[in-house]
């Protein structure tokens, strides 16, 4: 989960202070998301892909496959406690980042320095302009459009959390706690909430597992795989090239020399390419498991 601000100096400094030696424009990286930033993204695949692994079973308790993953978290019971150990991450994840949000915005004096502007993840009438042009662009039609610190899809995704929380997630902790709520909402409430769960959830890991993997894995220009989630870092031509006006306004506000910072790590690398390309085969496993089940019905 990404954040639409930039975390204080002493969560990102430790990331390297690269501004003390020359370096190459074919060597220079700039600071893009902080320690703090990375760990809550970390925490919240982890949980989505515990989630959707622990999920499906249930889903889909009539298919052999349904039966061996459960097999492999000590059975359906065993899943089911995965399964709500992992929203419960996926809940303190999202809190945390709301906090962050909050308490960023009131240093600032207020929450419309996080909600607007080109450093900010909501979505806002360039946007539109940008999938306008980006249809153009795939069409031949037109020029690529330039795009600021986040892209139109980036935002979606973004967005697309909160919906999920409070669509899957509230429907989840009805049925978590179906028994004590039970005195007080009525039995037609449980039923609506597990089939919005089961379907939204369906919904969500296959849009992750399809069109967000595609944007951050599978482009041309981010094949294999995008990294800068891992090491947080941006490369000097990935910032000229994929976001130039985020890199102009820099430039021109004399702040770019501030972010500069080392190249990434060997072992960060490597770490970030097990990590990502686990997720990613997982991912993709699990979407022809869905659709194998899906076809089993």
């Amino acid at each position: 989960m990404p954040s639409s601000v930039t975390m204080p100096s002493s969560v990102t400094m430790p990331m390297g202070q690269a501004a003390s030696r020359p370096q190459t424009a074919a060597n220079r990286y700039y600071r893009r998301f902080g320690l703090f930033e990375r760990v809550l993204h970390a925490g919240l695949m982890f949980s989505f892909v515990g989630c959707a692994l622990s999920g499906l079973p249930l889903l889909f308790p009539y298919t052999g496959w349904a039966k061996t993953v459960a097999a492999l978290m000590g059975g359906f019971h065993g899943a089911a406690l995965v399964h709500r150990v992992c929203a419960a991450i996926m809940c303190v994840v999202f809190v945390t980042h709301i906090l962050q949000f909050l308490w960023i915005g009131l240093a600032k004096g207020t929450l419309l320095s996080v909600l607007w502007g080109p450093n900010s993840l909501m979505p806002q009438g360039k946007d539109i302009v940008d999938i306008y042009q980006h249809m153009k662009y795939f069409l031949g039609k037109g020029p690529r459009p330039q795009f600021d610190r986040y892209t139109y899809w980036e935002k979606f995704d973004y967005m697309a959390v909160f919906w999920g929380m409070f669509i899957i997630g509230g429907s989840g902790l009805l049925l978590w706690f179906a028994i004590p709520l039970s005195a007080w909402v009525p039995g037609w409430i449980f039923n609506i909430a597990t089939l919005v769960h089961g379907e939204e959830a369906l919904l969500a890991v296959g849009f992750i597992f399809t069109i967000h993997f595609f944007n951050g894995h599978v482009r041309p220009e981010k094949f294999p795989m995008d990294m800068v989630i891992f090491t947080g870092r941006i490369s000097d031509h990935e910032l000229r090239e994929e976001r130039p006006l985020e890199y102009q306004r820099l430039v021109r506000e004399g702040r770019l020399a501030a972010i500069e910072a080392t190249p990434p790590a060997p072992g960060a690398v490597m770490f970030g390419r097990i990590v990502g390309g686990t997720a990613l085969v997982l991912g993709i496993l699990t979407v022809l498991l869905i659709v194998y089940g899906l076809v089993m019905r």
